[in-house]
């Protein structure tokens, strides 16, 4: 571990493009995960100016060969003083064919003239895909001698390394260095190299996209375990491959960090399916809203030729003709929920919405003026939380949610001696929980998924309106938006309890 390594830093008063130059390199925390872990390393643009360089390799090689911003010919120029030219022209012409260098062995002379051999590793890294990649060399002396994997060590006649071997997952032990030391054969299969093609390459060299490689790096001597995150990994055969990676540091008896081991799953089919089920599902979601605006054009006729109707011809329909005009109207204005429900269900999760700490007690105390009158009608008892703490959610979503399960319980908790709806809201393991519990008829566990579903109705209500059913998948959709989830707790006549959980954001 090298934790001196310097940042982005002129040694000589900076030009514009400098400046620029500098303020390209895509994330500062890539850079910081880098000098924790590789002693000569340095990060160049693809012109070849170089953007940041580790201390260990301006000792090795001389400070000014390496001074940020200044720009080369090529890009193996940065470690200039090759003692054989016709070396430099075989590597040149190798990055050129493969815009990449890996375990590339230079003599390069020092400021006293003296030679050195050292291994250059060369890692193309793209920013954004289509974009010129930026460049991370990575270097260490030719002499250096990696010690073995002593995940062979962990048992006699070495069983521990058989079975790793024999592992369906891909493992991957990286050194204190950040230098791979052993790779099973999964890893062999997933990577697309051999055994002796992926030990002893730093383990930076497997990845080209910036956001993984700086993951991958910081995941390195980190003390704990890493929890499972993905990235994209490029194959020798240029497939693409989605990895899913965990890692978790390995230490000596003496507490000493020795290296991380690296879990590595493919899960690229997983990936491809959920991704083309986001895509059917926005597609759907467009068709709803769509269908939804196309429907409000006819309804709005036929509620307004409706009201002409009783307005104009009253006095000429019988009772019949009366109660036909009702049902027109108390349909089609079922039908405008419905299209008004409908909308909300495809827009929840949309650009524009504003998660923030809001406080409960505001939308409840709005949402109780609302609801009085048809509290009141019903009898009900409606109980709120006092101070709750705060939810971080979209203030109209949050409203929303209790607006529909408040809402739910008023028409659906049936008859009761002591009608009550309670709402309550806590915290616990790093969620914001919301409970609302009515003393109402209750619901068959054979129904507890069901009610989640759009269209899907607990049931007339009491008041004989008919429902769209869609209050419950807008809640759900909305808990699920917001990193959390829906559930409820019933059975018949003990009332029912419905939950909603929402992530808080980590502190």
């Amino acid at each position: 571990m090298n934790p001196h390594n310097t940042l982005p830093e002129f040694s000589a008063r900076p030009s514009a493009d400098d400046v620029q130059a500098v303020d390209r390199i895509p994330t500062r925390t890539l850079l910081e995960a880098l000098a924790k872990i590789y002693e000569y390393a340095l990060v160049t643009d693809s012109s070849g100016r170089v953007l940041w360089r580790s201390d260990g390799l301006v000792e090795l090689c001389g400070g000014e060969k390496f001074r940020v911003g200044c720009e080369v010919k090529t890009l193996l120029h940065l470690l200039p003083g090759f003692s054989r030219p016709e070396q430099a022209f075989e590597l040149r012409s190798r990055l050129r064919r493969d815009g990449f260098l890996t375990k590339a062995i230079v003599e390069l002379s020092d400021e006293n003239e003296e030679s050195i051999p050292i291994e250059v590793n060369v890692v193309p890294v793209s920013d954004q895909p289509g974009e010129r990649p930026f460049y991370v060399v990575i270097a260490r002396p030719a002499d250096f001698e990696n010690p073995l994997a002593r995940l062979a060590e962990q048992s006699p006649g070495g069983s521990m390394k058989s079975i790793l071997d024999d592992a369906p997952d891909a493992i991957l032990a990286v050194d204190a260095r950040g230098f791979v030391v052993y790779a099973n054969a999964a890893a062999e299969r997933l990577v697309g190299h051999s055994g002796s093609q992926i030990v002893d390459r730093p383990v930076a060299a497997l990845l080209h996209d910036a956001a993984d490689l700086e993951r991958l790096v910081s995941s390195i001597g980190v003390e704990r375990q890493v929890s499972e995150w993905e990235l994209t990994l490029t194959r020798r055969d240029g497939r693409v491959t989605r990895i899913a990676a965990s890692a978790r540091s390995r230490t000596l008896d003496d507490g000493t960090f020795d290296g991380t081991v690296l879990c590595l799953r493919d899960i690229t089919d997983r990936h491809q399916a959920a991704t083309e089920l986001s895509k059917k599902n926005a597609e759907l979601e467009h068709c709803i809203s769509t269908l939804a605006h196309d429907l409000r054009s006819p309804l709005v006729g036929l509620l307004g030729f409706s009201r002409l109707l009783r307005q104009d011809y009253g006095n000429l329909l019988d009772d019949t003709g009366t109660h036909f005009v009702d049902r027109i109207e108390q349909a089609g204005r079922t039908m405008e929920d419905l299209i008004h429900d409908l909308l909300e269900l495809s827009r929840i999760g949309q650009p524009g919405e504003r998660k923030a700490l809001v406080n409960p007690t505001s939308v409840l105390y709005q949402l109780h003026a609302e609801l009085k009158p048809r509290l009141e009608a019903a009898g009900i008892e409606l109980e709120l939380p006092h101070d709750p703490p705060l939810v971080y959610c979209d203030r109209t979503r949050l409203y929303q949610v209790f607006s529909n399960l408040i809402g739910n319980a008023i028409d659906h908790m049936g008859a009761c001696d002591e009608p009550r709806i309670a709402v309550s809201i806590f915290e616990e393991d790093g969620v914001s929980h919301i409970a609302v519990r009515d003393s109402g008829r209750g619901i068959d566990s054979e129904h507890h998924e069901q009610v989640f579903e759009a269209f899907q109705s607990l049931g007339p209500p009491k008041d004989g309106r008919t429902g769209a059913g869609i209050g419950l998948a807008i809640v759900k959709k909305i808990a699920e938006m917001h990193g959390g989830r829906a559930w409820l707790d019933s059975s018949s006549g003990c009332g029912t309890t419905f939950h909603v959980t929402f992530l808080r954001p980590s502190t």
